[in-house]
């Protein structure tokens, strides 16, 4: 992998952590005036047509790449994983589901394993078990959950992310389709199921005012469309070892911006966590090991 890609992917994935982070307070925030299956549905069609209309101004094809698999990336990335984790947000703190969700690298970690042979170098695991820590010390399991109905959600989303994240991998090496192209279609699909939901699931009428239509832009623009491009170029250019944990950044700023905005203090043994998570963080990225290169 020559310097210019893995820098570009880089940058990508800073500032996807960025857009990520401060969805999370804006995703609880709405729920005062939507419900969540409405919203998730409402973010993610508007944002792949906004996705669309970037391929037509691009000029790439809006052929689909392979229906199957794109199905089922949009199923699990979008349909589960946005869907589960809005509903967990009802019963949960932004910043606290957040950090569940991120339970996804260590799904991805044995997906990519299993199914695209990614082996994980001694390095990696090393940060793994930091992180694993981290959360351990987040989820508190020894103590009362406050919704155990929110937490299974956050965990079975993250472990939906995951396996999108590896799915996606694998129709890049075996398909190679457009980065923006996948991503629409993907979202899509995803969308139209989360959009079914929406109209099966009784749920509150959607308010239509201000602090809704902003929060819906910024979902759609800047967390739907520009970081799940930007995603997906990270799954294109880095090992998913080192994408996935590294996303791991997003819950950590996501409980800092809840505890500013949401005055979600979080608690002695949730920071000691983010220490853990964060030593995982300078573990997968190698940065001793290329100091002393």
């Amino acid at each position: 992998m020559s310097p210019s890609p893995s820098r570009g992917a880089l940058s990508a994935l800073f500032v996807t952590i960025l857009i990520w982070a401060y969805s999370w307070v804006v995703m609880k925030q709405v729920l005062a005036y939507a419900g969540p299956f409405h919203f998730a549905a409402l973010r993610y069609l508007l944002g792949a047509a906004v996705l669309f209309g970037a391929l037509l101004l691009s000029r790439q094809s809006l052929r689909p790449p392979p229906l199957l698999p794109t199905l089922l990336i949009g199923l699990c990335q979008t349909t589960a994983f946005q869907g589960l984790e809005q509903w967990a947000l009802i019963g949960g703190g932004a910043g606290h589901v957040a950090l569940l969700a991120y339970t996804m690298p260590f799904w991805a970690v044995l997906l990519a394993w299993l199914v695209l042979g990614d082996r994980p170098t001694r390095r990696h695991w090393i940060g793994v078990g930091l992180a694993a820590i981290g959360l351990l010390c987040i989820i508190e399991p020894w103590h009362e959950l406050g919704s155990a109905l929110s937490t299974t959600l956050a965990i079975a989303g993250g472990a939906a992310w995951a396996a999108g994240t590896v799915l996606s991998k694998r129709m890049f090496q075996r398909h190679a389709p457009s980065v923006l192209n996948l991503t629409a279609w993907q979202m899509l699909l995803g969308g139209v199921v989360l959009g079914a939901i929406a109209l099966a699931v009784p749920e509150r009428a959607i308010e239509w005012n201000a602090a809704f239509v902003a929060g819906l832009a910024y979902s759609v623009l800047l967390a739907s469309s520009l970081a799940w491009w930007l995603w997906s170029i990270v799954l294109q250019r880095l090992p998913t070892t080192v994408a996935s944990i590294s996303s791991l950044g997003v819950p950590i700023v996501s409980v800092l911006l809840a505890w500013l905005i949401l005055h979600e203090q979080p608690s002695m043994m949730e920071l000691l966590g983010i220490v853990f998570v964060l030593a995982g963080l300078v573990a997968v990225s190698g940065v001793g090991a290329k100091r002393r290169a």
